[in-house]
C-alpha cells in the first residue's frame, strides 16, 4: 500500500465558531506543528463607510519529521 505524501507545509484557517485550540489540535492529528500565525482584517462596507468586520486567522504548519532528532 502506498500511502499519499503529505506536503512539507499546510495553511489552516480558523472558522468562526472554531477555537485556536481546535486548530492547533487538528494540526497536530494530521502531523503539523505551528510555524507561522498570520492575521488579516475583513473589512466591510456599511453605510458608505468601510469598517472592520472581524480578524482572519490563518497557521502555517511544518510536517512533523519522525527522523529528525527533536
Amino acid at each position: 500500500m502506498a500511502q499519499k505524501k503529505q506536503p512539507k507545509k499546510k495553511k489552516f484557517k480558523v472558522e468562526p465558531g472554531e477555537s485556536l485550540s481546535d486548530v492547533l489540535a487538528a494540526m497536530r492529528s494530521e502531523g503539523y506543528q505551528p510555524v507561522r500565525r498570520f492575521e488579516q482584517p475583513v473589512f466591510k462596507e456599511e453605510n458608505g463607510e468601510i469598517t472592520v468586520s472581524h480578524q482572519e486567522i490563518m497557521f502555517e504548519g511544518k510536517l512533523i519529521n519522525e527522523d529528525e532528532p527533536k
